[in-house]
């Protein structure tokens, strides 16, 4: 496989976010870290590889509190151009499905937005999300949020991914498995 700067497309560096006040003292007890299979190739279209944005990079950190329910997000995206696009309530979410497959949205997250005008800046999304949580598809006349915990993806975070979907690359301009 090919090394570009979208070999990374969506590290992630999950880790307990500590700056924040519903963290249990700062306790690092649920830390995955994600690296080399952060790349274009992991976009998928049911099975099948759908490439995202060449030269696209995304970085995802979360923080969960499992006990609170609580998941906290600080999102960049490098190099991804147009408007975001996504029968959900957000174009940015996590997923839930195993590598090469795609799943359910069980998080949306606020679309990421650059801090200018220029197309090829950075775009940056930061906060926290309580459940219950909703995505805004439905299946079966059910939110494919519903029922979901954080506590599910710090039980198995492999079955589990990040992406963003644009007008452009609507399968996922970036997507990252959580490992």
């Amino acid at each position: 496989m090919k090394t570009t700067a979208f070999a990374a497309s969506c590290l992630a560096l999950i880790s307990v976010v500590t700056a924040n006040p519903i963290f249990d003292g700062g306790k690092k007890t649920n830390a995955w870290k994600g690296g080399k299979d952060w790349n274009p190739d992991q976009v998928i279209n049911g099975t099948v590889p759908t490439p995202g944005e060449p030269g696209a990079i995304g970085y995802y950190d979360f923080g969960i509190n499992s006990k609170l329910d609580v998941i906290c997000y600080d999102i960049v995206l490098k190099g991804v151009t147009g408007d975001y696009q996504s029968p959900a309530k957000t174009a940015t979410h996590i997923h839930q499905a195993v590598k090469g497959a795609s799943g359910p949205p069980r998080l949306a997250f606020p679309n990421p937005l650059p801090v200018s005008d220029d197309p090829k800046v950075t775009r940056y999304s930061k906060g926290c999300l309580k459940g219950p949580f909703t995505t805004g598809i439905l299946r079966n006349g059910t939110d494919t949020a519903a029922g979901f915990t954080v506590a599910q993806i710090e039980a198995n975070p492999a079955a589990f991914f990040c992406d963003s979907h644009t007008k452009k690359y609507v399968p996922g301009v970036l997507r990252g498995q959580l490992a």
